[in-house]
């Protein structure tokens, strides 16, 4: 199971820097199209979706995401993803909202993937290392909260939504990621920009670290309403597309929000 994850991780971070710099803007949103249409699918799978209605879905869905970034309102769907996992998903997973109907949770595949979709657009922009040093945060963290939960896990996070995840996960996940904010930042910045910076890095890594987390039992709940282990089978060792970028979904837009848009003297002056 491990060296099959291994493998699938190696095979997409390839895939993902071949998009990233051999290929132009156009290309890299095309690109980006995979883990958003194959995202789509297994979200309406998990709601219940099949046959001519469930490509339908999937083609509308993604014909939206396109558009509304197309026509420069991608500022407003990283608006709606901070509100929607920092305040409505903690009191959904709180409360254990069920959402029985299916044509209820439809909706959130367009608000969930079309969020990302932009934030993978708008940070290649930026530049594509704003990418990779984003994306890591989250993988660093996946990565620490498996071993450290593997290694130490002892009590449970939320044994009623997701039982293999520990509070000792999300300690060795706080860890890796405060290192590895704290030495990318030091290669990125000069000694004088590190000292102004520091604590901006180091709120926006763990406010992307609990965003990941919600984000990720987020998903665990809505496959057991849907009474399935993966979300699809995919990829080999991850199960499917929704399993490997639901901690993305949650943390990248909120990332992107704060990283392009967001004053950087005014938010040097919050912190």
């Amino acid at each position: 199971m491990l060296r099959h994850r291994i493998v699938t991780a190696v095979l997409l971070l390839s895939g993902l820097m071949i998009s990233l710099f051999a290929i132009g803007q156009r290309g890299w949103a095309i690109a980006m199209l995979f883990p958003l249409v194959t995202g789509l699918m297994e979200w309406g799978r998990l709601s219940g979706l099949s046959g001519r209605v469930l490509v339908a879905y999937v083609v509308v869905t993604s014909l939206c995401s396109v558009a509304i970034h197309w026509l420069g309102l991608a500022f407003w769907l990283y608006v709606w993803a901070a509100v929607w996992w920092l305040c409505v998903v903690p009191l959904w997973l709180v409360a254990g909202w069920k959402m029985d109907s299916q044509w209820s949770r439809l909706p959130l595949g367009f608000l969930m993937l079309a969020p990302l979709w932009s934030a993978f657009l708008d940070l290649r922009v930026r530049g594509p290392w704003w990418v990779l040093l984003l994306m890591g945060v989250v993988w660093v963290a996946d990565i620490f909260a498996y071993f450290a939960g593997r290694w130490f896990g002892r009590h449970r996070l939320a044994p009623r939504i997701s039982p293999g995840k520990t509070w000792e996960g999300v300690v060795g996940a706080l860890i890796g990621v405060l290192i590895y904010v704290l030495m990318a930042a030091k290669i990125v910045f000069s000694a004088t920009e590190f000292h102004f910076w520091w604590q901006t890095v180091v709120f926006l890594a763990v406010l992307m670290l609990y965003l990941s987390i919600v984000g990720d039992l987020f998903e665990s709940w809505m496959k057991r309403l849907a009474q399935v282990k993966d979300s699809g089978n995919i990829l080999p060792g991850h199960g499917g597309m929704l399993d490997r970028i639901d901690s993305l979904m949650a943390a990248l837009p909120v990332a992107t929000l704060i990283v392009c848009y967001a004053d950087s003297a005014s938010l040097q002056n919050f912190l």
